[in-house]
């Protein structure tokens, strides 16, 4: 076995009260290709910026070469021969493309000015490995973003690195880039470069990495060599559920007739968006909770997005109430009557500065405005209305909404769009972060609403929430449905195999 070029041991951090990372340990082997999986919140991410030098640990060691170390910058990281791809390309766009590639490190010449011409050559052959075929004079933004990603990519190999990191190194690639992508792991793999491969897509796992740790909630729960793991068990210990015995899936799907027996508000038809979605389908009607359900990275958000028209469209249809929505805008999506509560509420929903009625009127404002103005009677009386309804505990209108609790910023956002009137309701990890008290009374809300005549399309990571507040379940795996559920036939162990199945299980 070979020596560990990289280990963390019994690494903690923490963020105010939130544990990102409670008592890890981690092993790199020279060599190895090292999958590190877990959904949103596991802390993945922590440990790798912990191992790049983002962040240094509040307690626990990192050791590198076998002696103890702490990278305090990133850069320190990098020239002890650690380098990172980012599923984000960190590069410069106006730059050339050479020049990207030798960033800080540019060939000179005896009076120590850049040598363009060497540079040049250089990075013009070091690219070609790479099927990167274009003039490395030109700016790199003339290249697509998955060439771009392999500029990054031979920028990292090419520092003489002992360990190189990819987080989600797939992400924006052509299958062609791809298949290059893992010929270059395979010559590292061969020259010694450790690997540590962070990847939501399970079939890529499988295919390129020797190892696997699996983070859940900030702890380890397993490390091991990933053959010896199948992919039912791996999808459980991502998810913190019991395989049990699971054996086939037993899904049952709607048929047509069932779902022509109501009204059908919503009709989403083979959204395709490259690289995120392919082809994924989606009704509701009016009343039905459909949940989606599927791993980080499956397509759900994206669904929602395409949907609400903040993703832009290759091919598709949205249709609302018969009427086809003009697709890649959102403000035509609000028109036909889709609401979309986004996941993160601090990044797409509330306005901390700005008070409780100021969050909730916000959406309304353009209907309730008559010649430029609008009546703070009119929006005095939706508040309040809004305030009873949805039972949002505030001390007035006017408090803050970065004052409240999670769970009654929730509800301030559901405010937000159920003065609008909507038919369909996008609802995207409407639980997260809030307590179980408030969770309860979210989860209420939605039944009450859905009873109210809304469609509603629910995303949650909580298969708990999916499996009691969903009438119908669509699961999704790497932007395709895979399978579809109906409320009678919902079980825990269905959907983990719906999401495991299809795949090669050893």
């Amino acid at each position: 076995m070979t020596e560990p070029v990289l280990e963390i041991i019994d690494a903690h951090k923490s963020f105010g009260g939130t544990r990102a990372l409670d008592g890890v340990s981690f092993t790199l082997r020279s060599g190895e290709v090292h999958a590190v999986v877990g959904e949103n919140g596991a802390g993945k991410s922590t440990l790798i910026k912990v191992l790049t030098g983002v962040y240094q640990l509040d307690g626990g060691e990192l050791r590198y070469r076998g002696a103890p170390t702490v990278f305090t910058t990133p850069l320190r990281a990098q020239q002890a021969g650690i380098s990172t791809i980012y599923q984000e390309v960190d590069l410069i766009p106006m730059m050339s493309i050479a020049h990207n590639v030798f960033l800080g490190r540019e060939p000179r010449n005896r009076w120590g000015l850049i040598d363009k011409r060497v540079m040049c050559q250089r990075a013009a052959e070091l690219l070609a490995g790479y099927g990167v075929e274009a003039d490395v004079r030109r700016p790199l933004r003339s290249l697509g973003v998955g060439a771009q990603q392999m500029v990054a990519l031979a920028r990292a190999v090419s520092i003489e690195a002992q360990v190189v990191i990819m987080d989600e190194p797939t992400s924006s690639l052509e299958p062609r880039e791809v298949e290059t992508l893992f010929a270059v792991i395979e010559r590292l793999h061969e020259r010694g470069i450790a690997v540590i491969y962070v990847s939501h897509r399970l079939d890529e796992l499988y295919r390129i990495c020797d190892r696997v740790s699996v983070l859940r909630d900030g702890k380890l729960v397993h490390s091991g060599p990933l053959a010896e793991l199948g992919r039912l068990p791996l999808i459980a210990m991502m998810l913190g559920r019991d395989v049990g015995e699971v054996k086939a899936h037993g899904a049952t799907s709607f048929s047509e007739d069932q779902h022509d027996a109501a009204e059908q508000v919503l009709r989403a038809d083979d959204l395709v968006s490259k690289h995120r979605i392919a082809g994924v389908s989606v009704t509701a009607r009016a009343g039905e909770i459909v949940g989606l359900a599927g791993l980080l990275g499956s397509g759900r958000s994206e669904t929602a997005r395409a949907i609400f028209g903040a993703l832009p469209l290759d091919r598709g249809t949205v249709v609302v109430g018969g009427k086809t929505v003009r697709s890649g805008s959102t403000a035509a999506a609000i028109a036909a009557g889709i609401a979309m509560l986004a996941e993160d509420r601090r990044a797409d929903g509330i306005i901390p500065e700005l008070s409780v009625r100021e969050n909730i009127v916000l959406a309304a404002l353009p209907r309730l405005s008559r010649y430029g103005m609008v009546s703070r009677a009119q929006q005095d009386r939706i508040v309040r209305t809004f305030i009873t309804r949805l039972r949002i505990k505030v001390s007035s209108p006017e408090q803050k909404v970065s004052e409240l609790s999670g769970g009654n910023q929730q509800k301030v956002m559901l405010a937000r769009w159920l003065c609008l009137n909507p038919k369909v309701l996008l609802l995207d990890e409407p639980t997260r972060g809030i307590d179980v008290g408030a969770k309860a009374e979210v989860q209420e809300l939605i039944d009450e609403l859905a009873d109210a005549g809304l469609a509603v399309v629910l995303i949650s990571s909580d298969m708990d929430e999916l499996i009691d507040g969903a009438d119908r379940l669509l699961i999704l795996r790497d932007g395709a449905v895979v399978g579809e559920l109906a409320a009678d036939h919902v079980t825990e162990s269905e959907i983990l195999a719906a999401l495991a199945e299809g795949t090669p299980d050893d």
